[in-house]
């Protein structure tokens, strides 16, 4: 499969994580973030404890925390909205630094929050592990549909060549005395991302034709087979099975 090239999240350190078969890190992280989903919002202490299992992954990985939680801003404008929640939702409210606020607002923004930031982190730990190639080799040992494999791989290897087509796009208008500076300037722009959408329809085209000729038939072969061992899945699952066993510690403890 294509789209070897390492993306900019990937860093390359010689740590057990990143040796670890892509699949496996795969199912870790999805049984993770399935776990902490299941997780009451009002264990507080769980979900602390999945960050420090989170850190101890990171610490494994050779990851400095810097490098993750710069990261981890990303998730910024979609938790937005958690800090509107306490002014917004119904309900019983409380008083924090002389702000009347909604308690059940205040829970339902830390449950935004807290989940949402504990899966962001799994996954820029699984992608600052793992090469966007595997990954894509590991969704196939997964045996995910090979039609949405292989519109991954072409996104992936395309992406960069349609943006270097927009910035020179970006570059020829402003060599020609353009500046965008206002509502009457969207018409130029539109005409702009048209051009773009022809431009990339026809390299699309043009690329299928050339596959075809080469023998493609609607599936890429695999050259890397992707295997792992039953001590590598065993360590990949440390991280959900440890979160399972807090997650069920807490619903035992909610029992009467």
């Amino acid at each position: 499969m294509g789209a070897g090239h390492a993306h900019k999240l990937y860093r390359r350190e010689d740590s057990p994580v990143h040796a670890l078969p892509p699949h496996t890190k795969l199912v870790a992280v999805l049984g993770f973030v399935v776990v902490v989903v299941s997780t009451p919002r009002e264990a507080v202490w769980a979900f602390a404890l999945y960050a420090v299992l989170l850190g101890a992954v990171a610490a494994a990985a050779r990851l400095p925390a810097g490098f993750v939680l710069r990261r981890l801003v990303i998730e910024v404008p979609f938790v937005a909205f958690a800090f509107l929640m306490p002014f917004v939702v119904p309900g019983e409210q409380t008083t924090v630094a002389g702000v009347s606020l909604s308690v059940p607002g205040l829970w339902g923004a830390w449950n935004v929050l807290a989940k949402g930031t504990l899966g962001v982190a799994a996954s820029v730990i699984l992608a600052s592990t793992t090469e966007l190639r595997a990954l894509l080799l590991g969704l196939q040992r997964l045996r995910l549909p090979p039609l949405l494999v292989q519109i991954a791989s072409f996104m992936i290897r395309y992406g960069d060549v349609i943006t270097d087509e927009m910035r020179r796009m970006s570059i020829a208008r402003r060599s020609r005395g353009f500046e965008a500076r206002g509502v009457r300037h969207w018409g130029v722009l539109a005409k702009s991302a048209g051009a773009l959408f022809i431009r990339s329809y026809e390299r699309g085209e043009r690329v299928h034709l050339a596959m075809v000729s080469r023998g493609y038939e609607g599936s890429m072969p695999v050259i890397d087979e992707v295997t792992a061992t039953r001590a590598q899945w065993t360590y990949a699952a440390a991280l959900p099975f440890t979160a399972l066993l807090i997650c069920l510690a807490c619903l035992i403890g909610r029992m009467p």
